[in-house]
Parts: structure tokens; sequence; C-alpha cells
């Protein structure tokens, strides 16, 4: 599924696609991800579902201008406006890792309505952000100045920490293939220097007024956000749904995609029948 569209905003450039036939799914990326992730799950769920997969900018095939701010309040502002492109006004969302957090905010402060909200090992509650995190937050130039070669090595190793099972080569070159080059390596530093737990900490008091059905699914073995914020974010959501899913890491999509895969139908299916209140 190539993301061969573009929407214009603020300056960045927006690649997205759509496909299927249905109620519409949109899946949202985190970090350092893109839509590369979702697309099995979204060409599985396109024979019910329009699906719709976006790149948000600094990530994957979007734009990574220098100049542009990348962090969690300036992407959830964008999504709300994303979905008014696409006039959509009432769409399932799934989200993984910052696209929680994305979702939710885009959600809570910026109006934008759901048919239902499927959260996957998502970065909503605190505390989150790795030492790595810090340590780059404090110290982007420099690691944005690393020789190519040694950059490689520290993204392919950073990404292959997030799957339980162990990734297999072509899929840590297909995740770390955007970050490589000059553009990508200051980007990839970039959107970690952002990083934010402020921008969590504004909405999740909210999070017992959200009133659309929540799936809460996480990856038991998940050492980036581990599973004890599922239990706290399943708590805090009235009447979430919460389901774990054994064996699998934070990058649970290429750990376990058919448990994940029939999890996410399930519930697609049960609240896509579900009129719109």
């Amino acid at each position: 599924m190539e993301l061969n569209r573009e929407y214009e905003w603020r300056g960045r450039r927006v690649r997205w696609t759509a496909t299927g036939d249905g109620p519409p799914v949109v899946f949202c990326h985190g970090t350092p991800w893109s839509s590369w992730l979702w697309q099995p799950f979204a060409q599985a769920l396109a024979s019910e579902f329009t699906v719709y997969l976006w790149d948000m900018p600094g990530y994957g095939a979007s734009s990574k201008d220098a100049d542009h701010r990348v962090s969690l309040d300036v992407q959830g502002e964008l999504l709300a406006d994303l979905l008014s492109h696409w006039e959509l006004d009432r769409p399932h969302v799934v989200a993984h890792d910052y696209g929680g957090a994305v979702s939710l905010r885009a959600h809570l402060l910026h109006g934008a309505r759901y048919a239902s909200l499927a959260l996957v090992d998502v970065v909503a509650l605190a505390p989150w952000g790795s030492e790595f995190f810090r340590l780059v937050r404090d110290n982007a130039n420099v690691f944005g100045a690393l020789p190519p070669a040694v950059h490689d090595g520290a993204l392919r190793a950073y990404i292959a920490g997030a799957s339980h099972r162990g990734a297999a080569d072509e899929q840590l070159e297909a995740l770390a293939a955007p970050w490589r080059g000059p553009e990508g390596q200051a980007a990839f530093y970039r959107q970690i220097a952002q990083a934010d737990q402020a921008y969590t900490d504004e909405v999740e008091p909210r999070y017992p007024s959200l009133d659309v059905p929540v799936l809460v699914a996480w990856g038991t073995e998940d050492t980036w956000i581990p599973v004890d914020r599922a239990h706290r974010l399943a708590e805090l959501i009235p009447g979430a749904q919460l389901e774990l899913i054994d064996h699998a890491g934070h990058l649970i999509q290429l750990d376990a995609p058919i448990q994940l895969a029939t999890v996410l139908h399930r519930w697609l299916t049960r609240n896509a029948r579900q009129p719109p209140e």
C-alpha cells in the first residue's frame, strides 16, 4: 500500500493512502515507526472496511523539514485536521505507541470524534521515555552528527530491542530505512529530542471522561512500555476492554501478528455493528 496521496498542513507534507470498502478505520503509528507496521493489518481489513494509512510529519514518507516541530501537541492537532480533510466524522481509530497519545489528544483537546478507539501498547501514562530518550534529548546535535555507520548500528540495535521474539533482517531494514541519510538521521534524533511527557500529563486527567468504546491491547513482554500501563489505562477509562497478548513485546505487530489481527478484527466488527450514539 504505497502512500500515494499528499495532504499539505502548515507547510508539512503528509503522505497517506486509503483503500477498501466499508466503515472507515484510521491507523496511527508511533515512534520510531511508520505506517509500514500497520500495512498488513490494513490490507487484511480492506475487504470489510475502508482503511486509512498515513505517516506523521517527521516520519516515514512524510516531510522531515528541520524547521517543523514534530512533538505530540503538533501531531494531535494535525490528526484532527486530517480527519476533517478526509471528511470522516466518526472513524474507528487503531493506534500504537505515540499514536495513542496523538489520537487521545486529537479527541480530548481538538474535537475529533471516533466510533471506537483501539490503543495498542501506547504512550499514554507517565512515566515514559527511556534513558536513551533522555540522553538524546540533551545531546541531539551530537547524535545527529554521528558517522552514518555508527548511527546505523545504534538505530538497528534500538529498533531490535522493541521485539520480544526478534525481528527478521528484512523487517529491521524496512523500519530503519526512513532514518538513513542526512535528512533521516537528523529527523530520527530530532523527534526524540522533542519527546515531552507534558503532552500526556496534560490529557491523562481526562481519560475517565472518554465516552467512546475503547480497547486496550498489550504485549505482555513489552519492555518499552511495560504491561502494568495496560492495566492502569484500562482502569482509568470507563468500560475499556483489556486484551493481553502473550509472548509479544512492543513491536506486537511483528511478534504476534495473528493474535493481534484476531483481536482487532473482533473489536472492529463488533463496534461497526453498533449504531453511532
